[in-house]
């Protein structure tokens, strides 16, 4: 039997039981394999009473690699050595773990384990941990939970039984409502937290894996024609008024690029390509991005002074980048008549006008920066559907027979290719 290395282990195949692959350099280290494939490194070994033990240091893939597995043998070893029995101290542990010290360990040790996960989607996590997860269960043990907690839980966070008032600044309260969305949210750290415990061998089985999410309304809210000139007028009007323009630059940026807001407020001169009208972020929600520029958009950067590194400063401090959009947005979409319009519903109105201008799913969602194909599909009822051609064509052929006045083309009002520019 050799030595367990990365690529003895990779090869290794299951097979129709059970089977462990002994280290030939480490006594007691080996790798058990299961017929489902599932590969873990344990430690088997004898107690102070004589008694053949066997430890499970953890699943096979980052961080448990051979070395690090070994390196964990050994160190197992050296508390054997002074009398100690680390698997049942293990078990014991395992069975008192309670979802507040998962959790902490979660936030703690999950970045080692999914090294590529965001900060920003990690703050989420635990915003999610400390108002619904730690107050609806975190005096359980987790390994006494089953599929019937995990289902209450999503239905009791539903049901607002986790609603709170959360001091998050000295003068700073956060209202905890709960709802279907932030349930299902919440049932999703939860399982990703449960696997994290399983990989570390923190506890056997995820009981959240399988329990079905409740299905939230996607609110899809689109600015149509009228709606982006009465927008446009307002932010002229408030920049001739003498409102701070940074803020207002910001929102016609939004609209004429489809980003995301922190893509636009964080954004650096130094990523902004004039020569080929791109801005090429380092890094976004979706990792390294370039978004196309179109002619409106370049002329607008262009007017911009570079006074500091950030292309929208902030008013106070030209080191950091503007904040505080939603206290203007606010304002502007009151007196525009917009007030169930949100920032997030800018990039959704350019995306819109895209598909409906007859551009594909395809090339909008390269554009907006879409990993997955059905992020763009809420968009698709927008874009012209074949069999509505057919029955287009076919209706008028008739209506022309029977001499009807065809109806004023009300799509081609509310979209015409250069909306957004003159809108803003």
């Amino acid at each position: 039997m050799p030595k367990l290395t990365k690529k003895y282990v990779d090869t290794t195949r299951p097979k129709d039981k059970e089977t462990v692959y002994w280290d030939t350099e480490l006594k007691g280290f080996g790798l058990r394999v299961k017929p489902s494939g599932h590969k873990s490194y344990i430690l088997q070994y004898r107690n102070a009473e004589g008694r053949s033990r066997k430890y499970t240091i953890g699943k096979h893939g980052s961080p448990w690699t051979p070395e690090e597995a070994r390196r964990k043998a050994k160190s197992v070893l050296h508390i054997v050595d002074d009398g100690n029995d680390p698997a049942t101290e293990k078990t014991e542990a395992r069975a008192a773990l309670t979802i507040t010290e998962l959790a902490d360990l979660y936030i703690q040790d999950g970045p080692n384990y999914k090294p590529d996960k965001k900060d920003s989607t990690w703050r989420t996590d635990k915003s999610n941990i400390e108002r619904h997860i730690k107050p609806l269960l975190g005096n359980r043990t987790a390994r006494s939970l089953v599929q019937a907690d995990i289902a209450r839980f999503q239905s009791d966070v539903a049901n607002g039984k986790s609603a709170m008032q959360l001091k998050t600044k000295p003068r700073g309260v956060a209202r905890v409502v709960g709802g279907k969305g932030s349930a299902s949210r919440s049932l999703d750290v939860l399982a990703t937290m449960f696997e994290f415990g399983v990989r570390c061998g923190y506890i056997e089985t995820n009981p959240a894996r399988g329990i079905p999410k409740y299905k939230t309304r996607r609110i899809e809210r689109f600015l149509n024609n009228a709606e982006l000139a009465r927008l446009g007028d307002v932010l002229n009007e408030a920049e001739s008024a003498g409102v701070n323009a940074v803020p207002l630059n910001v929102l016609r940026m939004l609209l004429l690029t489809g980003a995301r807001k922190g893509e636009i407020l964080g954004l650096k001169w130094n990523w902004v390509d004039f020569e080929t009208g791109y801005l090429n972020l380092p890094d976004s929600k979706t990792g390294a991005k370039r978004i196309p520029l179109g002619a409106p958009a370049l002329q607008l950067l262009s007017g911009l002074a570079q006074e500091s590194a950030y292309v929208f400063p902030s008013t106070d401090n030209k080191d950091k980048h503007f904040v505080g959009l939603q206290k203007i947005w606010d304002k502007i979409r009151a007196q525009a008549g917009l007030n169930d319009v949100r920032i997030h519903d800018l990039r959704h109105s350019f995306a819109s006008i895209g598909v409906a201008s007859g551009h594909s799913l395809y090339m909008i969602g390269k554009i907006l920066g879409h990993k997955q194909s059905r992020t763009t599909e809420i968009y698709a009822h927008l874009h012209d559907d074949p069999l509505k051609i057919v029955t287009d064509h076919t209706a008028q052929k008739i209506a022309d027979a029977l001499g009807l006045v065809p109806l004023k083309d009300t799509k081609q009002e509310i979209v015409q290719g250069k909306t957004c520019e003159k809108a803003l």
